[in-house]
């Protein structure tokens, strides 16, 4: 087999740090569990950023070494898919199925966009149903497939109009991978955090607490974001023009009806998302947990009587790859901690760090993480261990950095690989324009420096009022 300059750095590297960890006296401090768990971690590091091999496969693989040479029980590596968020996400994703099914997502892109009477409007009435798609559909690359459909159809009616098309391809990515930091199921890297958090800290994040955080930041970054695509990709004469969308042009590339009166099985599936929606939003109300409401609500929107969707058809929606590769990166990030790798890692970075500084650092290093690692999950899975152990030592909230880390990662346009809504974008069918790689850095070049300094600027001035303090001695 033929290895790539890259494969084989990587590799080099990964098999370097294994050596040296192997060679007694070279890592004070640092116990021969530890060790092991550190050349398991580096190993898989370097497989998620350079072998051609699948995420899951190697998350698995890290499993099962760190389990079979002890560093972790089985029942550790195995507890962690029966974790109350992986079935949060397991029944989120058949909620999600129920609605695909029935089109009302369809027809709620058609109310929005049919309104616009500006380019302007246009691209913020989308960007808003986007951004309202994160409570529905779980995982980006769920709720990007869902929006192709009302893209083509955009695509088709603006079809003389070749620069607004390009811009309503960067457009739907871009703000469905940054508003999915609105809920807690918008990105299986937000479930891993939960998990790294309530592992090495005791202190977890329900959905509620999760929506008053992330909602406000989603629709800040997400129109911020509108707009720099629209004045990046289109000219003064392009935004000057009028728009007229009518319900006809997008019900033409629709196979679910987007107007008239709602059928029955739309508005029991609408009363019954709406239902689950507001359960888990009241849950410091009623205190039943989120991953009940949901199992409850999946068992209904997959019943013979009230279901829109048969529960074998929804479960082949869900991503059981991206639950297995969860639940393995979520043992790989207990066995840091009770080794002592991680406490090993950050031990040698200056604790006379201003809080400020450090959450800055925090948030450019998880910026950039998208040009190594191309999995966002594999991001949190990287990052997240180790941002929560440093910032203990710094003196800063490890919930503060943990967020911080987890959504400065949601920006990924630099490039088409680097995230999956973004190359399923760049390649829509024959006929229909989109970005190009240049058109992607010229936006990136913008973005990247205002999705962090925005992420830094909540989790400094916005979040400590809602609860989350910068400084860890200042947390009630």
């Amino acid at each position: 087999m033929n290895l790539s300059l890259r494969q084989t750095v990587w590799a080099c590297l990964a098999l370097g740090v294994c050596a040296v960890l192997a060679v007694p006296g070279t890592a004070p401090g640092l116990g021969g569990e530890a060790r092991l768990t550190l050349a398991v971690f580096a190993l898989a590091t370097c497989a998620w950023i350079a072998a051609p091999v699948d995420d899951t496969h190697v998350a698995l693989g890290a499993g099962l070494a760190l389990t079979v040479t002890g560093a972790i029980s089985s029942d550790t590596l195995f507890a962690t898919l029966g974790d109350s968020t992986v079935w949060l996400l397991i029944c989120a994703f058949v909620l999600a199925a129920a609605v695909t099914r029935t089109g009302l997502a369809g027809r709620a892109a058609a109310f929005l966009v049919s309104g616009a009477r500006t380019v302007r409007q246009l691209v913020h009435l989308t960007t808003a149903a986007l951004v309202v798609t994160a409570f529905a559909v779980p995982a980006t690359s769920g709720r990007a497939a869902l929006a192709l459909p009302v893209f083509l159809a955009l695509a088709h009616a603006l079809a003389a109009r070749r620069r607004l098309v390009v811009m309503l391809a960067l457009l739907f990515p871009t703000v469905v991978l940054l508003s999915a930091v609105a809920t807690l199921i918008g990105a299986g890297a937000h479930l891993i955090t939960v998990g790294v958090l309530l592992e090495q800290t005791g202190e977890g994040i329900g959905f509620t607490r999760w929506l008053v955080l992330g909602l406000p930041l989603a629709v800040v970054s997400s129109h911020l974001a509108a707009e720099a695509v629209l004045l990046t990709t289109t000219r003064r004469e392009d935004r000057r023009g009028p728009v007229e969308i009518t319900v006809a042009e997008i019900q033409a590339h629709s196979e679910t009806p987007v107007s008239g009166p709602l059928s029955p099985p739309e508005l029991r599936c609408l009363l019954l998302l709406g239902t689950v929606v507001a359960l888990w939003c009241a849950e410091p109300l009623h205190g039943v947990p989120p991953a009940l409401v949901a199992l409850i609500g999946a068992v209904v929107a997959s019943s013979p009587a009230l279901g829109t969707v048969r529960m074998k058809d929804a479960l082949r929606s869900v991503p059981w790859p991206m639950l297995l590769f969860m639940a393995a990166t979520t043992a790989m990030g207990v066995a840091l901690v009770d080794s002592g790798a991680a406490g090993w890692l950050v031990g040698g970075l200056p604790s006379a760090v201003p809080p400020w500084a450090f959450l800055a650092a925090v948030v450019a290093v998880s910026t950039a993480a998208h040009l190594v690692l191309q999995s966002r999950s594999a991001r949190s899975s990287v990052l997240v261990p180790l941002v929560v152990a440093a910032a203990a030592g710094a003196g800063v909230n490890p919930v503060a950095a943990a967020l911080a880390s987890t959504a400065a990662a949601g920006f990924c346009q630099t490039l088409p690989a680097s995230a999956k809504p973004v190359a399923l974008f760049a390649d829509p069918p024959a006929g229909v324009p989109s970005f190009t790689p240049r058109d992607l850095l010229r936006l990136s070049a913008v973005l990247a420096p205002l999705s962090a300094a925005l992420v830094l600027f909540f989790a400094l001035v916005v979040w400590p009022p809602l609860g989350v303090p910068v400084l860890l001695e200042s947390q009630p």
